[in-house]
């Protein structure tokens, strides 16, 4: 059994970074909405065996603005084992001829789904094409025999990402803090990356 974390304040320390993480599920297929019609300009398709460059320049793309770091510390062979798992799906949603947004799904858990990276660049928040491709997400993972979906957000993300998954109806089920080794500290992201998280490496 975990132990209960302490009330009160807690220092990160020195080039670290703390967030909060939402986990969230879905244990019912939802209907599928009827207007959910390609917006124009829009391509979305899987991307079958990506190549570990073209695989991180979409990571990068859309992830450097909310310190995605994860996939950044796996070896070539670690991040191939994942990518090109047969259960794990890679999919890219372009608008007029550019990448403009991320989803993953890893069906690779029996009878379950997690919609790993979901995500749009910044220049294309905002603009309804998040509802589009969660659309797709959902339809996407429940056309497999699961029984659960479930996605999680932090502290790092868009303010609105928490309501968002809420809204497309997921239900929040587990909270966590994370530390981590702060990607700008030791070269994995710029430091002009995520510029809303404050850097401590003093």
């Amino acid at each position: 059994m975990n132990r209960a974390a302490p009330d009160g304040f807690l220092d990160v320390p020195a080039g670290r970074v703390a967030a909060i993480v939402t986990s969230l599920e879905m244990t019912v297929a939802p209907q599928r909405e009827a207007n959910s019609v390609k917006p124009p300009g829009v391509e979305f398709h899987r991307v079958e065996h990506p190549s570990i460059e073209r695989y991180l320049r979409l990571f990068r793309l859309v992830g450097d603005d909310w310190l995605w770091f994860s996939r950044l510390r796996l070896t070539e062979s670690e991040l191939v084992a994942i990518i090109h798992h047969r259960d794990v799906e890679v999919y890219v949603l372009r608008v007029n001829g550019a990448d403009a947004g991320i989803l993953e799904l890893d069906f690779r858990d029996a009878s379950q789904c997690e919609i790993v990276y979901f995500g749009l660049t910044g220049a294309h928040v905002g603009k309804g094409l998040g509802h589009y491709l969660m659309l797709e997400a959902i339809a996407r993972a429940w056309a497999k025999p699961i029984k659960r979906l479930w996605v999680h957000t932090c502290t790092f993300d868009h303010p609105s990402a928490l309501q968002f998954y809420r809204r497309a109806g997921f239900r929040p089920f587990r909270q966590q803090v994370e530390i981590a080794i702060d990607p700008r500290t030791n070269g994995e992201l710029p430091r002009t990356a995520g510029s809303h998280v404050p850097i401590f490496d003093v």
